[in-house]
């Protein structure tokens, strides 16, 4: 797959939406702020695309002619940690939720203010951007068989089976390793996330996805709630 140069002018941001006037509507907001927006109508372009190059992220509208739009965030997740937000008309708690649960970083309603969107975009693109500074080189995290890699948002199973995490929760997933054994409290997390807005509204969500992740059959829970305190990762941790 073909990675876009570090040096790059522009942020790269794909818009997956089947409504031609939202994409030129999304393209025009970004372009002030040096972002460039490439448009696709269905999932399938842009999951074809996805194939050769990587964008610094994505906004998926959920109302998508050929795939649930869902459906095209779990696919995404499954090959890329790149940061998603979604688009909908739904605007039900339980939608906001399910998208979250699916590995997206944010969810947006329609009708929405283009400037909104961006300023989203520009505050998760930063918070990855910080992340990735802050993960040197090729370090990784192993504990239980597990091995989990900063640098890609990689996590890899005993089995070796690979999954990505959103931004969100590999936020959370290393403030957790970087303190076994110790209760990290919600107030701790939700600084070290960077106090982000969507981070504070959906952090239950994404230590509850996390946990899916790292759940195995007849396996221990690695990540135990500490009721009025907060969370704990009760696990060894070997840093490399």
């Amino acid at each position: 797959m073909q990675t876009r140069s570090a040096h790059a002018a522009k942020r790269l941001v794909f818009i997956v939406d089947d409504e031609p006037e939202i994409g030129q509507l999304l393209q025009e907001a970004m372009d002030q702020f040096d972002i460039e927006g490439e448009v696709f109508s269905t999932a399938a372009s842009v999951l074809a695309a996805l194939g050769t190059r990587t964008p610094d992220a994505c906004i998926i509208d959920l109302g998508l002619p050929d795939m649930e739009g869902m459906a095209l965030i779990n696919e995404i997740r499954r090959q890329s940690s790149v940061p998603i937000i979604v688009l909908s008309a739904r605007g039900h708690a339980t939608d906001r939720v399910m998208g979250l649960e699916l590995g997206a970083d944010d969810y947006v309603v329609k009708p929405f203010d283009p400037r909104e969107v961006v300023a989203r975009i520009r505050s998760i693109l930063r918070r990855s951007s910080d992340q990735g500074q802050a993960s040197t080189g090729n370090e990784l995290a192993r504990f239980e068989g597990w091995i989990y890699q900063p640098s890609s948002h990689c996590l890899t199973t005993p089995e070796g089976e690979e999954t990505f995490l959103s931004t969100g929760e590999a936020t959370l997933l290393e403030a957790l390793l970087r303190a076994p054994k110790r209760v990290l409290t919600r107030d701790y997390l939700l600084e070290h996330g960077g106090r982000d807005e969507s981070l504070d509204r959906s952090i239950d969500v994404r230590i509850s996805r996390i946990r899916k992740k790292l759940n195995r059959k007849n396996g221990p829970a690695h990540i135990r709630t500490i009721y009025g305190s907060g969370y704990m990762l009760s696990c060894d941790v070997r840093w490399e």
